[in-house]
């Protein structure tokens, strides 16, 4: 299943088994094989690590932000020195988010209508106006080779009402966006909104296929309902998408989500899991969760996982990373970073592996007796 959307992007499924697909997304600045999970470098940069670091450890597509871009340094000062992937040095593909999500969750005084959010910044405060044409505009200046629409997304605690303000306000804004896209060699998706509510989610993703986006987007998940409730949803919400399209599932990131996701059909995920929870001293592991402050690591000579091939564990051990975070020492989040991206990145791979085996159930369901059997005896 091959298909060609605009200059310099393509998608093809490869394998499946069951829902889960093993594909090959071609863009601009390299081709991602899927699935695939995205690092976050919500404002130009992985935390604590240089680009060199992110690629060594399997990353091939790495996710950066509008708004936080936009409010600095700016967008037009990024486009005027060269773009994104040259500001900060990424050779490879870039997704960038539309912003939409941060204006709602992270400024104060916001007012939302059909035109778009106004509202003040959380750096200075200064009123600003995000609209779908100016969305599209920012992360046409920053270059990236996807872009998303803006979409809003309701909170999961909303109520139908809203949730169906949101979905309608979604769709409206993703006309918009379409209509003003200029950019040839830079693909735009969709994001399907709609809660937990399976019929606004059918009505939404419908009348996003009729505009016929490059790749679709599952937001509005893993917001604050149980993760039970999000299992449940993934299969029907993924199978309502096109299948010649990349399917993206928006800021999902603990591991047995994300094979949760797999399992569902999706083929690409990001997360600031793996840098966030590293720079507070947990890491994930092959035998589940380690907490690297814990007095237990004091005088371990173990590598941190010894399934794991990346610098952190081919050199240190327990005890040095334990050590460095009872000193407050830089390089114990800069390792455990490093490495919780190896282990995301390894997942993903081994997943794509086992579907091309025919082996992902088998795989999926091993990987969280495992981790359920380890969590539990391991701090």
């Amino acid at each position: 299943m091959y298909t060609q959307f605009c200059m310099s992007f393509r998608f093809a499924v490869e394998a499946t088994d069951g829902a889960a697909r093993a594909g090959r997304l071609w863009t601009p600045h390299g081709v991602v094989e899927t699935p695939i999970f995205m690092p976050v470098g919500t404002q130009a940069t992985i935390k604590g690590l240089t680009p060199e670091m992110v690629h060594t450890v399997g990353a091939r597509i790495i996710l950066a932000n509008t708004y936080h871009l936009t409010l600095r340094p700016g967008d037009v000062l990024i486009r005027d020195l060269g773009g994104l992937h040259r500001f900060m040095h990424w050779q490879g593909p870039i997704l960038t988010d539309s912003g939409g999500f941060q204006v709602f969750s992270l400024a104060s005084q916001v007012h939302v209508s059909d035109n778009g959010a106004r509202f003040r910044s959380h750096i200075d405060g200064l009123l600003l106006e995000l609209t779908p044409e100016r969305a599209v505009e920012i992360q046409e200046n920053l270059g990236s080779d996807i872009a998303m629409v803006l979409d809003e997304c309701p909170p999961a605690q909303a109520s139908r009402e809203q949730v169906e303000q949101a979905v309608r306000r979604t769709i409206l804004w993703a006309h918009r966006c379409r209509n003003s896209q200029r950019r040839s060699d830079q693909a735009l998706f969709a994001i399907v909104q709609g809660g937990l509510y399976l019929d606004l989610r059918q009505r939404c993703a419908e009348a996003l296929i009729a505009l016929d986006f490059p790749g679709y987007a599952l937001g509005g998940f893993s917001v604050g309902e149980p993760p039970e409730q999000m299992y449940a949803m993934l299969p029907v919400c993924a199978g309502l998408l096109p299948p010649n399209r990349p399917r993206y599932l928006m800021g999902v990131g603990r591991p047995e989500d994300i094979l949760a996701g797999i399992a569902a059909g999706i083929d690409m995920f990001d997360c600031v899991m793996p840098t966030r929870n590293g720079r507070n001293g947990q890491a994930f592991t092959s035998q589940g969760v380690l907490r690297l402050r814990n007095a237990c690591h004091r005088r371990d000579p173990a590598p941190l996982d010894p399934a794991c091939d990346c610098y952190c564990c081919q050199h240190f051990s327990r005890a040095y990373l334990h050590h460095l975070f009872a000193a407050d020492e830089m390089l114990g989040p800069i390792l455990l970073s490093l490495h919780n991206l190896a282990f995301y990145l390894r997942l993903v791979r081994q997943a794509r592996n086992a579907i091309f085996s025919g082996n992902f159930a088998h795989f999926h369901g091993h990987c969280l007796s495992t981790w359920r059997q380890s969590t539990d005896s391991m701090a």
